[in-house]
């Protein structure tokens, strides 16, 4: 066994220099799927007629194309670079990324995914706002929004820079403004519909492409996962073990909590609930979302641990400190240049579409939360909305190249974990008790939503990523790599002990509106 290793290992010494290379199979499969996502937007752009198409595709997606949509949203870079990535280099500890982003959906699916298609139109704002004052509630709902989108960004491009820089072999800032830019196109031109198609398209060859690398990796191991388990602690003994990626049990604890609570707060997820026509058709939708996200994350597992035996640790840090190339490494490993191209496609795809889905939520909170609702109080026509919508997609574009150079060579899994931890604590505590509690209080809601955004940003600037791992200071103010275990609590008593300070008749004579709405519609 170990002269097999030594074996593969010298092997790869001498295809790691082909990375960064000219890749003529990789580079057709990039292309023929950016061509068939542009011409997925230019059917799209003909059908977008007003602000319905561009930001809910007109309510018409079917519970199965939009479970399909949802799993694509989801499965994003984090997820297939970055979670492989983070088990190929830390072993055990990676299994806690997979479980938590999994474990956000019965919550969605419980509390959030009926009541909101039922409440709102365009943005989760439209829900805390519906017995509220509506400006003050969507300007904190906008800062929330802005704020988890921007991190969610980072860990998009910088994984589509690192791809691209292993296709093409581009500078890496060079490779990130390429991805900002065909993004923005594809938003601008076909709004949710075109995002919705490429999402479907991207979650068909992502599972494809994750159950046929799994199905290679465990045939290297007679198709037994305790024999490739066993195979990875004989080569980096520990690494079975917990503890190598998360050492502090607090740091586990508030890991846990945004995973699991960050999910019913992430806007372009919550978005994709006014895509489909009823509520039922939207749990319908949460259903198979689940099942396809489960099964993903099962198999990312298999592929961390592939990566660390078949590719080893060092290789896979030669092309990027972060370990978010080991797939595509795998993939050239076991697949040649072909698998290595399909994979870095898929996994092209996957960012551009999440990007596409992150931007368009920014785009709805900027335009017709702030825009609309806020500056025109609600008088602005079809057109007016649009050419804001557009322009907020391409700010928000611009915004994302920035961010993506700024946080070079970061994992991306670990990234998305700070999104979500602002997600869990900005917008799902006021989310939930607008829908549940009769004395929550414009107060409460705005008060929750700027607390739980500005301490989770403020804990993430001083937390060891920033001061650390950035900034190359010896130590950190604040000793948690996650804010969610203080931030999530902090937010929910904001929220109660301000609402119950103040009083607003309106909210609670319109309570009872909600609550029948919340469970049988308009």
């Amino acid at each position: 066994m170990s002269m097999n290793h030594l074996l593969s290992n010298l092997l790869l010494a001498i295809d790691i220099s082909n990375f960064g290379r000219f890749n003529p199979l990789a580079i057709a499969f990039f292309i023929f799927f950016v061509a068939t996502s542009l011409g997925i937007t230019f059917w799209a752009a003909k059908l977008t007629k007003n602000t319905s198409h561009f930001y809910t595709a007109g309510g018409e997606i079917s519970g199965f194309q939009n479970g399909l949509a949802l799993a694509g949203d989801f499965m994003s870079a984090a997820s297939f670079l970055g979670i492989a990535g983070l088990v190929a280099l830390n072993g055990f500890d990676g299994l806690i990324y997979s479980i938590g982003f999994l474990v956000g959906w019965p919550i969605v699916m419980f509390l959030i995914a009926e009541p909101l298609r039922n409440l709102g139109k365009y943005t989760f704002a439209d829900v805390i706002a519906y017995r509220l004052q509506q400006k003050p509630v969507r300007i904190a709902a906008a800062i929330g929004t802005l704020a988890v989108i921007s991190f969610y960004l980072i860990a998009q491009m910088v994984g589509a820079g690192e791809l691209i820089k292993l296709l093409f072999g581009f500078d890496y800032e060079l490779a990130v403004v390429i991805v900002g830019c065909v993004m923005m196109a594809y938003v601008i031109f076909g709004g949710m519909i075109a995002t919705t198609w490429v999402q479907i398209i991207k979650a068909v060859l992502l599972l494809g492409g994750t159950i046929l690398l799994t199905v290679l990796v465990l045939a290297q191991f007679n198709f037994n996962p305790m024999a490739l388990f066993a195979a990875a602690a004989d080569k980096y003994p520990g690494v079975l073990a917990p503890g190598k990626q998360v050492s502090d049990p607090l740091d586990a604890i508030s890991l846990g909590m945004s995973l699991m609570f960050g999910t019913a707060g992430l806007p372009h997820i919550l978005m994709r609930f006014y895509t489909v026509p009823d509520a039922k058709t939207a749990r319908i939708s949460v259903t198979y979302a689940t099942a396809l996200i489960g099964l993903f994350y099962l198999l990312t597992f298999i592929l961390g641990f592939g990566a660390m035996v078949l590719v080893g640790q060092d290789a896979i840090k030669q092309i990027g400190t972060g370990g978010n190339m080991a797939a595509p490494m795998l993939a050239d490993f076991l697949g040649g240049d072909a698998f290595l191209g399909f994979i870095a496609a898929v996994s092209f795809a996957t960012i551009l579409a999440v990007v596409a889905g992150l931007t368009l939520s920014g785009a709805a909170a900027l335009s017709h939360d702030l825009w609309v609702n806020v500056v025109r109080s609600g008088h602005a026509n079809e057109s007016e909305q649009l050419k804001v919508a557009r322009g907020a997609t391409m700010l928000l574009g611009l915004i994302a190249i920035v961010l993506g150079i700024l946080f070079k060579g970061q994992n991306v899994a670990y990234m998305v974990g700070l999104a979500f931890a602002i997600a869990a604590s900005a917008n799902f505590p006021a989310l939930l008790l607008s829908m549940l509690w009769r004395r929550f209080t414009t107060s409460g809601a705005v008060a929750s939503m700027l607390v739980g955004t500005i301490c989770a940003l403020v804990l993430i600037y001083f937390s060891p990523t920033i001061q650390v791992t950035i900034l190359k200071h010896a130590t950190a103010p604040f000793p948690l790599k996650n804010p969610g275990l203080i931030t999530i609590p902090l937010a929910f008593i904001v929220a109660i002990v301000v609402s119950l300070l103040t009083k607003e008749q309106q909210a609670q004579e319109k309570f009872t509106e909600v609550e029948n709405r919340i469970h049988i519609g308009s």
